[in-house]
């Protein structure tokens, strides 16, 4: 199970840092995603960070602004946000699944496992 959590209201230029936390298992040996969906829109990717030795891509949008982590040990993943603009606000959702191949990472088909998401709104 996924807990995402740390979500909120922000000014633009403002930053947030979501938590994604598992419960019952070690996320070590799983691909974590970020995905987010804005209200009217399809789920989109946002980063991902490989199982290992910490790989990481984003989607273009939030390069140089956001930053995806890992912390095996307390088997949680983070998504640092800054510079946040309005045009970032949607529901951020994790996602975690244990075979997926790295090409297929911006696929939200491919994940196994998703948390609930937490809502992430940003006014100008």
């Amino acid at each position: 199970q996924l807990q995402a959590s740390g979500g909120g209201l922000v000014r633009a230029g403002g930053s947030l840092r979501l938590s994604c936390a598992a419960s019952g298992r070690t996320i070590s040996t799983y691909v974590m995603g970020w995905f987010r969906q804005a209200p009217g829109k399809e789920r989109e990717f946002v980063a991902a960070i490989s199982r290992s030795v910490g790989s990481t891509y984003y989607t273009d949008s939030v390069k140089g602004r956001f930053t995806i982590s890992r912390d095996n040990a307390k088997s949680t993943v983070y998504l640092q946000m800054n510079s946040l603009k309005p045009e970032d606000t949607a529901v951020y959702y994790c996602a975690a699944d244990a075979s997926l191949i790295w090409s297929t990472i911006r696929k939200a088909n491919q994940y196994d496992y998703w948390g609930q998401g937490t809502l992430v709104t940003v006014s100008s």
